[in-house]
């Protein structure tokens, strides 16, 4: 405000330029300039203005003025019309002022009538951002700075302010999310198009890390889950440059009329869940977006329905499903290891040791070698195996006849320890087919040695935990299974015989 005054005392008592003004005061000449004009339109001397308070004065410069001129009263009356019909595809503003000189023949030349409208823009700051907007083009998305709280199993914990808003009408969703890691954020950006009903030709994030990968002013790095959710709904990802903030200043007075609307009637409410939390939140959302503009008749959701909903492109049949993305190297076992779940899957044998790209949900997993997706399976969520038959080698081929159950009836045949270490073997298995051949190699064993030296090497295995066909192998190649027999011959009583004498007959 000191400033303000600054400027127009120095225009009142002094000659100097606007130029000069400016450089005196501090300010920018657009700013001088702008000072001036609301000085004079206001038609009150500097005396008079100068005893005002500072809000009488801000009262006084920006009261609205009739206009003199007969022909500006028709073009300010035709103005508002302008805001709702330059979002429409392929309305310019010379169509326009080619149906404003219908209403008036004698009116401004084309060139007048934009500056005009420039001018009448500044002034009516509420909704002017929305006419540089093509109505379903563009939807900004940013997080607030300020967080709500909120209970989650009885702890108290902060949500992220997600906020969404659509160029042409302004029409705005906010939701809260438990953070802004890439998963949280991608499916806000999800349920914000699922509230608007469609999808728009471009969607415009800041510079944070779960959309942007690394910042550019010409060329960024889009990260690489938030592209593929913008491929399945049809749009592009064009993230606002760095340090501009003129390329979201949209989404940021959304932001901005939040904090006044939904975050502060907010603010004594106690929450006992994030869905408890979002309710709250969407009642609030809808009286806001169903409020009319100050100065003109028709509400955001007014200017939606005409605008922007009849523009967005249809959503997807299928609802999209958060996707991870990560790039690993298959093992010699041509099978690809999922960490966060502990399982293994397989893929085609010819791509063993390759680099590929795993792509899954909460119920697939897909894997892709370049652009070529060489394996599909059922996500599972247990430590384990999953190995498809195809993608076996062909020497792995005679595993396919063979099941655990008819594995371990086979080692019955052999022995009663036999089976005992087969099935202990199966149950611990990490790999199927590891487990099947050392199965097979422990009962062929019986083809070099007697049944009851493999009887008990199993039962030497099966006391010390050494549940291998490499364990029993070097049981008997050691001959520990005779030891043990020799043992159990001296510990075991000799049986009765009339012609035995005890220990009576030598006393």
């Amino acid at each position: 405000m000191k400033a303000l005054r600054q400027v127009i005392e120095l225009h009142v008592k002094t000659e100097f330029s606007k130029r000069q003004i400016a450089a005196a005061a501090g300010v920018s000449r657009p700013a001088v300039a702008d000072y001036i004009a609301a000085y004079e339109r206001s038609g009150i001397a500097w005396d008079d203005f100068s005893k005002l308070t500072d809000i009488e004065a801000i009262e006084r410069l920006s009261a609205p003025q009739e206009p003199a001129d007969g022909r500006l009263a028709t073009a300010v009356a035709f103005f508002p019309r302008m805001l709702t019909e330059l979002p429409r595809i392929g309305v310019t503003r010379e169509i326009l002022w080619n149906e404003y000189r219908l209403l008036d023949p004698e009116g401004f030349e084309y060139s007048q009538f934009c500056h005009h409208f420039r001018v009448w823009c500044k002034a009516e700051t509420e909704v002017t951002l929305s006419m540089e907007h093509k109505a379903g083009d563009r939807m900004y998305v940013d997080f607030s700075g300020a967080k709500r709280t909120y209970l989650e199993n009885g702890v108290e914990r902060e949500a992220e302010l997600f906020v969404a808003i659509l160029g042409a009408s302004q029409y705005t969703y906010v939701e809260a999310i438990r953070s802004q890691r890439i998963e949280d954020f991608i499916i806000a950006n999800r349920n914000a198009l699922r509230f608007f009903g469609g999808v728009p030709h471009a969607i415009v994030p800041d510079c944070l890390k779960s959309a942007v990968t690394k910042a550019d002013k010409y060329e960024s790095e889009i990260n690489i889950d938030y592209a593929g959710f913008a491929r399945y709904h049809g749009t592009v990802i064009f993230p606002a440059r760095p340090h501009s903030p003129r390329d979201k200043a949209l989404v940021e007075g959304a932001v901005n009329i939040m904090y006044t609307r939904i975050l502060a009637p907010l603010r004594d409410r106690r929450f006992e869940s994030l869905d408890a939390l979002n309710d709250a939140i969407g009642e609030l959302l809808e009286a806001h977006n169903a409020k009319r503009f100050q100065r003109f008749p028709y509400s955001r959701t007014d200017l939606f329905e005409s605008l922007d909903r009849p523009a967005l492109r249809p959503m997807p049949v299928v609802p999209y499903e958060y996707t991870h993305t990560k790039t690993v190297t298959v093992g010699f076992n041509y099978h690809i290891e999922l960490r966060e779940d502990s399982h293994f899957y397989s893929v085609p044998y010819a791509f063993a040791r390759k680099s590929v790209d795993i792509v899954y949900t909460a119920r697939t997993v897909e894997i892709y070698h370049g652009t070529l997706r060489i394996a599909f399976h059922k996500r599972v969520f247990v430590h384990g195996y999953s190995t498809l038959p195809e993608h076996r080698p062909a020497h792995h081929s005679f595993h396919l006849d063979w099941t655990p159950e008819r594995l371990i009836s086979w080692a019955g045949s052999v022995s009663i320890h036999t089976r005992s270490l087969v099935k202990a073997i199966l149950e611990r298995a990490a790999y199927p087919d590891q487990s099947f051949r050392s199965c097979v190699g422990i009962i062929n064993l019986s083809r070099k040695y007697p049944i009851d030296r493999i009887d008990t090497a199993c039962r030497i295995a099966l006391a010390e935990g050494a549940l291998s066909y490499q364990a029993v192998k070097k049981i008997l190649m050691k001959e520990r299974d005779l030891i043990l027999s020799a043992d159990d011959a001296k510990q075991r009583p000799l049986p009765f015989h009339g012609n035995l004498r005890g220990q009576a007959a030598y006393q």
